[in-house]
């Protein structure tokens, strides 16, 4: 088979894991992401960093550079004509392979290094030292490479609801009320599944806590896993507190040549797709299903030209168990499957919005080493928000690498409006929730998502701490309850 010149590849990929105990032996994220930049060049059998048409480094929150792909550049001596910086949102790294690949396909780059990295636990013992840490910073503004969402409409941040752990755990109770499960069954379902993945993360050699648990000790409150937002303990959320770092070397068919990187070491990304749920979860039909995974999965794989029963090798985003239930049913895969190749945000690290680089670096060492000849990676932002496929194969794609962005289709299905707390009052149904829980183990807030009658949503909560215990011992979906006109719960 002639391979078109301008078919794009993943030449090189790169991971970094730092565990330093003090700071005078800790690096910033710039230079981890240097370190994994360097391994991603020898992974491709090069001896140096090839100079690249762009370096694109995805949104780090552990400090403010301004332009971190100046410094990657100055540090390595490159000299790319675009220095870029991506939007918030763990969709971010899949979003940058499908751009470059489409890039690469149609001329307009050669070859582009993706980069990302955090040390939010060496920024953590900074501040704890009262010290702040001399890193660099740059006026120079970079070029945005990826398209930001907002996400929070002004009537959820009037109610502080913004954070995944509020949200995810509502996603939650709505998935296993509609299993039909009971609060015990489905701790017990969704800790099984987390323990399959912990024992994925400790043979990783690149997992921040490579270690194996039982579903017992993952779904049992203790000192070291109090619960966070019933029904989620601390082991069962994303590890942000992480040093970790990631880089992907992508080029054409003909650049890898140029180089004389190895034919074994090429995997080839046959297809992707974007695209976003409602972006308000006030919006969102149900909180137990995800159609634009559904829509835009179905569609990375027609364009590969496969079925999910070609996949042999899945990632799902993994920050919470809630994400990975969504995924799996909107994909059509087996939750009892491998469902992660890393052990997932919580175990293998999450270092915001970078992990899926993590996941992709390791999808492609796997396919290498023959452990499959297909990959499908799934990367999500924001509140199971954004996502992002990629299809990736050791084979060339038979008619080129193909792209699509469906979401005119997504944008045209059902939605929800969201009443006013002060036409909210009254009788409602709940449909979802989480309880917050305070460092001691107390429930401290409970939010609730509410049904009225004509099918308007509408947010309501209760700070009562026997309230916010009845939920998570008893099932409150279904429940009738009543607000009043602020949307709190009357008890």
């Amino acid at each position: 088979m002639t391979l078109d010149p301008r078919t794009p590849v993943l030449i090189g990929t790169g991971q970094v894991v730092q565990r330093a105990e003090g700071l005078d032996d800790a690096v910033d994220a710039v230079a981890m992401m240097v370190q994994a930049i360097e391994k991603a060049a020898s992974d491709a059998g090069l001896t140096s960093v090839p100079n690249p048409d762009s370096i694109r480094v995805v949104n780090l929150l552990s400090w403010k550079y301004g332009n971190p792909a100046q410094f990657i550049a100055e540090d390595l001596k490159l000299t790319p004509r675009e220095l870029g910086y991506s939007a918030m949102g763990g969709n971010t790294p899949q979003t940058l392979v499908n751009a470059a690949s489409r890039q690469i396909l149609a001329g307009d780059l050669d070859l582009v290094i993706l980069t990302g990295g955090e040390t939010t636990r060496t920024r953590a013992r900074y501040r704890k030292a009262g010290i702040e840490p001399q890193w660099r910073t740059s006026d120079t503004e970079p070029v945005l490479v990826s398209e930001d969402l907002t996400m929070n409409m002004p009537e959820e941040l009037e109610r502080k609801i913004g954070m995944p752990i509020q949200v995810y755990p509502m996603f939650e109770t709505a998935l296993r009320a509609q299993a039909g499960r009971t609060i015990d069954e489905h701790q017990k379902h969704i800790s099984e599944l987390w323990s399959r993945f912990s024992a994925v993360a400790a043979k990783n050699p690149y997992a921040w806590s490579p270690k194996e648990y039982t579903a017992e000790e993952i779904r049992t409150p203790t000192a070291n896993n109090r619960m966070i937002g019933f029904p989620y303990t601390k082991f069962m959320n994303s590890n942000n507190d992480v040093d970790m770092s990631a880089a992907l070397i992508m080029c054409s068919v003909e650049k890898a040549e140029a180089l004389g990187v190895p034919r074994d070491r090429w995997i080839f990304p046959h297809s992707g797709s974007d695209a976003h749920e409602h972006a308000f979860i006030s919006h969102r039909n149900h909180f137990y299903d995800t159609p634009a995974i559904e829509l835009a999965g179905r569609r990375v794989l027609e364009l590969a030209g496969l079925t999910i029963n070609d996949i042999d090798i899945v990632d799902l985003y993994s920050c919470f168990p809630a994400a990975v239930q969504l995924g799996a049913k909107s994909l059509g895969l087996d939750i009892n499957s491998q469902l992660t190749r890393t052990g997932g945000l919580p175990f293998a690290g999450g270092p915001w919005n970078n992990y899926v680089m993590h996941a992709i670096a390791t999808v492609a060492a796997e396919l290498r080493a023959g452990v499959g000849k297909t990959g499908l990676v799934w990367a999500n932002g924001g509140y199971t928000t954004k996502h992002a496929f990629g299809v990736y194969s050791t084979e060339p794609p038979t008619t080129g690498f193909k792209y699509d962005y469906p979401q005119d289709q997504i944008d045209a299905l059902p939605r929800r409006s969201l009443a006013l707390p002060a036409d909210a009052a009254g009788e409602v149904t709940v449909e979802a929730y989480s309880v917050m829980h305070d460092r001691d183990g107390n429930p401290e807030r409970s939010i609730i998502s509410c049904l009225l009658d004509d099918g308007r949503r509408a947010w309501g909560e209760t700070a009562d701490i026997s309230t916010g215990r009845d939920m998570c011992t008893n099932e409150w979906v279904g429940t009738r309850v009543r607000l009043d006109a602020s949307g709190n719960l009357l008890v």
